[in-house]
This record gives C-alpha cells, sequence and structure tokens, in this order.
C-alpha cells in the first residue's frame, strides 16, 4: 500500500511529525512525501521514504500559481498512483484535495490552525471558507486541532467528511523529557517562536521592560528566526540587558530547561501550540492567553496561568503573581504540566488516530 504524503514544510514534518511517518513504514508501507526541499531531506531518505520536491509559495493567494499546485499534484498523483494521501497545511489540504477529488483517491486531511483569514470576517474570509468547501469536498477524514476550529468548520459546513478532533500534533514524551527545576534565581522566562505580532512579541518585550525595572534578578529569554521589523529593536533592548535573544535554535530543549517558565501571549490563529506542549512536557508552567490552541494545554493556577490576549497590564499582573510563589511551588507546577501532557498530548494518540483512519480506508475498499 502506497501512502502519498504533501506538505509544505519539510521541517515541520521532522519537527511533529516523523513519529508518524515512522509508523507508516514500520507497518509495511510506501511512503511518499512532496514538499520544497530544505536540510532534513536526507533524515526522511535515511528513513527510508521517498522524497519529491515540490517548490510553491507556502504564502499568499495567487490563483495561477495556486491552479499550478494543483495540477502538479494531479500529475504527481497519477506518477505516485497512492492509496491514501495525507495532507498537512492550507495549501496541501485544499489544492492536494481537489487533485485527490479528480483522480478518485481517498484523503486525509490536517487542519494545524484555520489562520487569521478564516478567523478574521470581511471577503478574505469567505474565499478561504469556499476553498475549504471545495477543496475538502470529498476529504474522507479532517483531523482538527482545537474545538473552536471544528466548530467552526461544522458551522460554516466546509468539511463533509469525517472529523476527529486530535491534541495537535501531540508531543514526544521521550524526547521532551521532564528536567529538574533551575535554581531559584536569577528566574528565567522564556518566549519561543518567529518574532510576529500575532504571537505576541510586543507584549513580552513590553512585559519584560516593566517587571525588570521592579524585580532586577529576572531574566527574559527570546528564542526564534526575528523578522526585519523587530531586529533593530531586539538588539536595542538587548544592549539595555532587557532580554537575551539566542537566534533560530534547532534544539529548543536545553533553553526551555534553564528557564523556569515559558510566555507564550500568542492571538495567532493557532491549531495546538506545540510551544507550550514541549514546555509542559519539559515540567516548566507556562504563561499564555485564554484562545483556543493555547489555552487547553493549561489548567489555570495548577500547571501555569492563562492572560488576556493583547493586554500587557494583565500580562505583568500575573507574571508578579508568578514570582511571588515559592519556589517549591512554581517547581510542582512544572510537574502539574507533565502529568498534563501525559494523559491528554501523548504524540502516540495521534499516530494511533491515522493509523486507525487509515486501517478503516483499507477495510472500505476491500483491502
Amino acid at each position: 500500500m502506497t501512502i502519498l504524503v504533501l506538505t509544505n514544510y519539510l521541517r515541520g514534518l521532522h519537527s511533529f511529525r516523523k513519529e508518524v511517518m515512522q509508523a507508516l513504514k514500520d507497518e509495511g508501507y510506501r511512503v511518499v512525501v512532496s514538499a520544497p526541499y530544505d536540510e532534513t531531506v536526507h533524515f526522511f531518505e535515511e528513513m527510508g521514504l521517498e522524497v519529491i520536491d515540490t517548490s510553491f509559495n507556502r504564502k499568499g493567494m495567487n490563483p495561477l500559481s495556486d491552479i499550478g499546485l494543483m495540477i502538479r499534484y494531479i500529475r504527481l498523483i497519477k506518477q505516485v498512483r497512492p492509496d491514501v494521501v495525507l495532507s498537512y497545511t492550507i495549501k496541501p489540504n485544499l489544492y492536494g484535495g481537489m487533485a485527490c477529488q479528480v483522480c478518485g483517491v481517498p484523503q486525509i486531511a490536517n487542519i494545524t490552525g484555520l489562520g487569521s483569514a478564516v478567523e478574521n470576517p470581511g471577503w478574505l474570509q469567505k474565499l478561504t471558507i469556499l476553498l475549504y468547501k471545495v477543496g475538502l469536498r470529498k476529504t474522507n477524514t479532517v483531523f482538527l486541532q482545537n474545538k473552536m476550529n471544528m466548530d467552526f468548520c461544522v458551522n460554516h459546513r466546509m468539511v463533509r467528511g469525517k472529523k476527529v478532533l486530535i491534541p495537535g500534533s501531540g508531543v514526544n514524551l521521550q524526547y521532551h523529557i521532564c528536567r529538574e527545576y533551575p535554581a531559584e534565581k536569577p528566574i528565567r522566562f522564556i518566549f519561543i517562536s518567529r518574532l510576529l505580532k500575532e504571537k505576541g512579541i510586543e507584549e513580552y518585550i513590553g512585559t519584560a521592560e516593566r517587571i525588570k525595572e521592579q524585580y532586577p534578578q529576572t531574566e527574559f529569554h527570546i528564542l526564534g528566526e526575528c523578522e526585519e521589523a523587530y531586529q533593530q529593536i531586539i538588539a536595542n533592548l538587548q544592549e539595555r540587558g532587557i532580554v537575551i535573544y539566542h537566534g533560530r535554535q534547532a534544539d529548543v530543549r536545553p533553553f526551555i530547561g534553564m528557564c523556569h517558565c515559558t510566555i507564550h501571549p500568542s492571538y495567532y490563529a493557532e491549531g495546538m501550540s506545540n510551544v507550550l506542549l514541549e514546555s509542559c512536557a519539559t515540567g516548566r508552567p507556562v504563561i499564555t492567553t485564554n484562545r483556543p490552541g493555547c489555552g487547553e494545554i493549561v489548567d489555570d493556577g495548577k500547571t501555569g496561568f492563562l492572560v488576556k490576549a493583547k493586554d500587557v497590564d494583565n500580562l505583568v499582573s500575573v507574571i508578579e503573581r508568578f514570582l511571588q510563589l515559592p519556589h517549591d511551588q512554581k517547581a510542582q507546577m512544572g510537574l502539574n504540566a507533565r502529568k498534563k501532557v501525559e494523559r491528554e498530548f501523548d504524540r502516540q494518540i495521534v499516530v494511533d488516530a491515522y493509523l486507525t483512519e487509515i486501517e478503516n480506508i483499507q477495510g472500505k475498499n476491500g483491502r
């Protein structure tokens, strides 16, 4: 049995879905991956997967370019002749879905987050909803990563196939192990993400400036690719000793491990925040917004704290509340966070969901 995987980002497949790929290989499936090449291509080739370079613009909506992607997917399906297509992210989901309809091939799509185009009312939302209705019209199974996304898709009749709620991408609990809680001082906070406005970077650095004035024995670390708009701002803040910027890091584990708490003030349309899952798996409390894809990961006051989006005053007050907790209570919150992800967000749950749906399709096709 051949499985074709369509995705826009090999590195993302490596970071969050390699366990699914390995499970498919272990089950004896031939697995072919279509994505733009990057440095992780050799990892998948060594795993025994076939990787086909399919370059396209991940951002923007250019009708001619997007139709071209659909035609390439049709040719790819005819070339590979898969029994099932797995797709991730919006363009592979939608244009891969259209190609599957043309070729009569079952599709399992994973909506990793609806994005601001769907969340914000207007003509772009209407267009995107229409594309979902067309692209996922005959999809066998759609995985959704939070209840708000599922409710939105149901209410707007965006998908007709089976809808399954999964815990995001899950977290690999063997890779992200629970680490000993750091010594009492200095208290270190960390922000891990691309430095985008929607990810809450402005709230984070605004909070850092205010907290450092009252609590000089605190550190505010930043990890992630810096957008051009923030490069000079971050350089100035680092020169003043407000933040410590580490750039983009392939392995976030040591950085999470050295910190006392992860702060993720995102108001981005998340599917399920991997940063929060990895921090909780490490045994660290988290402070994040009560937004879909973030709020589900936190038991407020037990594994971390929830804050209002776009509200620096609220974030400052919650961080002050965290700072005033005894050291052993902070550590216990981290242990509670680890237990929660063990119960609810183990990546094996996601792996099993894929294997089950593929087996169901096999059964329907008489295999």
